[in-house]
């Protein structure tokens, strides 16, 4: 009789903890649903004459693909909430949008984003690892583009901000896409190669005519 009670309640405490199946990981949602997030981020860019510009980025996770950038000198969550609308305009909102926990994202962001039947996903505190995609983005720009040109005022981030982009989604290569670029490059199998320069030299295109 002791062993019987002793089985059931080994068997009781299995069935106890096989109830609820274990809650998906974060490195699990994001390669799941790759196809369906963006992320989006700021980077502070100084100028010439020591002001501070703010850059938001936002990612497509699917193919790395920059959809849309914006400067100005005070990100409020109203400014923030106008560029998801004009990032995703009439029915192309995406299912899950990645963001950091910073202030700006305020009510009036979050509620426009509800409003776009966009799922908000706010990473942890103090976890930018969670939003690693648009982090790396961040990143690549600052090293490649940022760091390498003085910034005279905001039109003249929004070119150069501008130019990369275009670089970066038709040209660039990554290592994630089987080095294609996120707007996919088509292959060039003949004709002469010429180096066409971007950002007056700091990078360049290489095609075939």
């Amino acid at each position: 009789m002791l062993g019987f009670q002793v089985a059931q309640s080994t068997v009781s405490k299995y069935m106890v903890r096989c109830q609820s199946p274990p809650s998906q990981t974060w490195k699990t949602f994001l390669q799941n649903h790759a196809e369906a997030i963006v992320a989006i981020d700021m980077c502070v860019v100084p100028t010439l004459t020591f002001d501070l510009l703010f850059a938001v980025l936002v990612l497509g996770h699917g193919r790395r693909q920059l959809l849309w950038f914006e400067v100005t000198r005070h990100p409020t969550a109203e400014w923030l909430a106008r560029q998801i609308t004009e990032a995703f305009p009439w029915a192309s909102a995406p299912a899950y949008l990645v963001r950091d926990n910073d202030r700006a994202y305020g009510h009036i962001f979050t509620s426009r984003v509800r409003a776009m039947g966009i799922r908000d996903r706010p990473i942890s505190p103090r976890s930018p690892w969670q939003n690693g995609i648009v982090e790396r983005l961040i990143g690549t720009v600052r090293r490649e583009c940022l760091d390498r040109i003085l910034i005279f005022g905001e039109s003249h981030l929004r070119r150069v901000l501008a130019s990369y982009a275009a670089y970066y989604n038709q040209t660039r290569t990554h290592l994630a896409l089987q080095k294609d670029a996120p707007l996919r490059r088509a292959v060039q199998r003949s004709g002469a190669i010429v180096a066409i320069p971007i950002l007056a030299g700091l990078h360049h295109q290489y095609v075939r005519i």
